[in-house]
C-alpha cells in the first residue's frame, strides 16, 4: 500500500475534535486527498528540484534584499510587457483573508492590501508601450529580495504552453476522444475554512445518495464512468493530444471549418498527479536528462500499444469549458500574458507579485534568460517557494520553448515597498 499523503495524515489527527458530520464526510474523501487549490493545470513532467522527504515540514521561503543593479539584464528588459500584466492583475482585489495561501508567506511581502493600491495606483500612471518608464516604475514602488530556502537560492523554472489541437463540436468519424465539463456532483472542500492549520489544503469528490466519495480516476472515465451524460463538451481527434491538454490546462480546439474556440480549466477529479515521464524514467525508456514533453509525446506515438495503460498512471483528469476569450485565464482569475504571466505556488507568493527569474534560455541553454514575470496562475506540479512554470502562449514557437524549459537559475521577488516600511 501506498504511503498516505502528508495532508491526510494531519487530517487523522483532528477528526474526533470537528464533529461527526464533517468527519464523515473527510474520511469519505481521503483517497482524494489534493493539496492543491483547484490549479488551471498540472503541468511539469519531473518533480520539483531538491524535492523534500514526504515527512518533513514544508520548506519556508527566505528573502535576501538586493539592489536593482544586481539582477542580470535588468536594463535591457521590456518592463513594460510585464507592466501591462501587472495593471491586469490590479484589477483583481487581494483577498481579505491570508489563510487560503497556507501562512507560509514571508513577512517581507506584507500583509495590508494598501500595499499594493498605492503600487497599482502608480501603475495605471505609466504609458505604455515605455520600457524605461516601466523599469523606472518597478524601481521606485519596489524592493527586489532574492528569494531562497533552507538548502540555498537555486529555483526550478519550467514553461507550459496553450496547446492547438484538432477537435469538433460533435462527436464522429476520428474525433472520439472528449472534453468533459465538470459533472454536478462534484464537490470541493477548503479544509483551511473548518481548520486554520489546514489552510490551502482541499479535498475533492463527489455526492453520492447522501455521502461524499471519490471521484472516478483517470482510467475509470476513459472506460466509460461519464459517458452518455451529457457532459461532453468537445472531441479531439488524438488521445495524446487530450491528454497534454489535461497537463496544460487549457487550449485551442481547431475545427475542420476553419474557426478556433478555447477551452480552459474548470475543475479537476482530486486524485494525485503522476508525472509519467518520472515513470519512463524508472523503466528505462527515458534517461533522467532525456524528459521532456517532446520526447514524452515521441514515446507514447512510437507506443500506440502500450501508450493508453501508460497516460492512465496518472490518475488526475480535468475538466474543461468552453471559452472565447482573448486567451486562458490563470488562477488569479486574469488572461495570462505570453511570457510575462508566472505560476507560483500561492502558500509562498500572492498572486500579482512581480518576480524576477534568471535562468537560461530553453532553445539555446548557453545563454541567459531574464525576465520580469508577474504571479498570475498556480499549477498541480508547481509546490514550493522556489518553483515557477512560465507561461509562453500558443503556437509552434511556444510549443518548442515550453518543452524545453527545464532550468535551474534564481528568482528575485519584487515587494511593495510600503510592505517593507
Amino acid at each position: 500500500m501506498e504511503e498516505p499523503c502528508r495532508q491526510c495524515q494531519r487530517i487523522r489527527r483532528w477528526l474526533i475534535p470537528i464533529g461527526l458530520g464533517l468527519a464523515l464526510i473527510v474520511v469519505a474523501l481521503l483517497a482524494a486527498c489534493s493539496s492543491a487549490p483547484p490549479p488551471p493545470a498540472e503541468r511539469a513532467a519531473l518533480p520539483p528540484a531538491r524535492a523534500p522527504a514526504p515527512d518533513a515540514a514544508p520548506p519556508a521561503l527566505l528573502l535576501r534584499p538586493l539592489a536593482f543593479s544586481q539582477l542580470k539584464g535588468w536594463t535591457t528588459d521590456r518592463q513594460d510587457e510585464a507592466l501591462a500584466a501587472f495593471v491586469r492583475s490590479c484589477a483583481k482585489p487581494v483577498p481579505a483573508s491570508q489563510k487560503e495561501a497556507g501562512l507560509r508567506r514571508p513577512a517581507q511581502l506584507g500583509t495590508e492590501t494598501a500595499d499594493r493600491a498605492q503600487a497599482c495606483e502608480a501603475a495605471r500612471a505609466v504609458p505604455a508601450g515605455d520600457p524605461a518608464r516601466a523599469r523606472a516604475f518597478f524601481e521606485r514602488a519596489f524592493t527586489p529580495y532574492e528569494g531562497m530556502d533552507s538548502r540555498g537560492t537555486e529555483a526550478l523554472v519550467t514553461g507550459y504552453y496553450e496547446p492547438i489541437v484538432l477537435g469538433a463540436l460533435q462527436a464522429g468519424g476520428r474525433y472520439r476522444t472528449p472534453l468533459y465539463r465538470p459533472p454536478p456532483e462534484l464537490v470541493n472542500i477548503d479544509l483551511g475554512l473548518f481548520r486554520e492549520t489546514l489552510a490551502g489544503e482541499r479535498l475533492v469528490g463527489r455526492l453520492d445518495k447522501g455521502r461524499v466519495v471519490p471521484m472516478p480516476t483517470r482510467a475509470e472515465i476513459e472506460a466509460g464512468a461519464l459517458k452518455d451524460r451529457g457532459l461532453e463538451i468537445a472531441w479531439l481527434a488524438d488521445p495524446i493530444d487530450a491528454f497534454f491538454l489535461h497537463i496544460q490546462g487549457s487550449g485551442r480546439l481547431k475545427l475542420d471549418d476553419g474557426r478556433t474556440i478555447g477551452v480552459g480549466y474548470a475543475g479537476k477529479n482530486g486524485h494525485t498527479y503522476t508525472a509519467i515521464g518520472r515513470e519512463l524514467v524508472r523503466r528505462g525508456a527515458l534517461g533522467a536528462d532525456e524528459v521532456s514533453m517532446q520526447t514524452i509525446r515521441a514515446w507514447l506515438k512510437r507506443n500506440p500499444a502500450e501508450a493508453p495503460a501508460l497516460m492512465a498512471e496518472n490518475a488526475s483528469f480535468v475538466f474543461f469549458r468552453l471559452s472565447d476569450g482573448e486567451g486562458p485565464i490563470g488562477s488569479q482569475g486574469v488572461v495570462l500574458t505570453p511570457g510575462r504571466s508566472l505560476a507560483v505556488d500561492p502558500a509562498y507568493l500572492p498572486y500579482g507579485m512581480p518576480v524576477w527569474i534568471e535562468t537560461t534560455d530553453p532553445l539555446a541553454p548557453a545563454s541567459p534568460f531574464t525576465r520580469l514575470a508577474i504571479a498570475q496562475d498556480s499549477g498541480g506540479a508547481i509546490k514550493g517557494p522556489l518553483r515557477f512554470d512560465l507561461f509562453w502562449g500558443a503556437g509552434p514557437q511556444a510549443e518548442a520553448a515550453a518543452g524545453a524549459m527545464k532550468a535551474r537559475g534564481r528568482a528575485i521577488v519584487l515587494a511593495p515597498k510600503r510592505a517593507v516600511g
